[in-house]
């Protein structure tokens, strides 16, 4: 039986989507990274320099709850913490 991957979000940035990816399998969330860009030449102009991250279908709702409550953390500064 086949799984059905969905796009969870689409980025420019490869250290987002890495990060994205990390943050949601730590979640035991699977994720694939598509991307259209060729090694050699690191484009990122329109569809070429696009990441998408994504996750099965039945995974969806649980991690866009987790990218939701990742964005909602409030940042801390350095000086806050001490």
């Amino acid at each position: 039986m086949s799984e059905e991957w969905t796009t969870l979000l689409v980025t420019y940035d490869s250290l987002e989507a890495e990060m994205m990816k990390d943050l949601l399998e730590s979640g035991d969330i699977p994720v694939v990274l598509r991307s259209a860009k060729v090694s050699p030449y690191p484009v990122n102009v329109g569809k070429m320099g696009e990441v998408k991250v994504l996750v099965r279908e039945a995974d969806r709702d649980a991690a866009e709850e987790v990218l939701r409550n990742f964005r909602e953390q409030p940042e801390t500064t350095e000086a806050e913490e001490s």
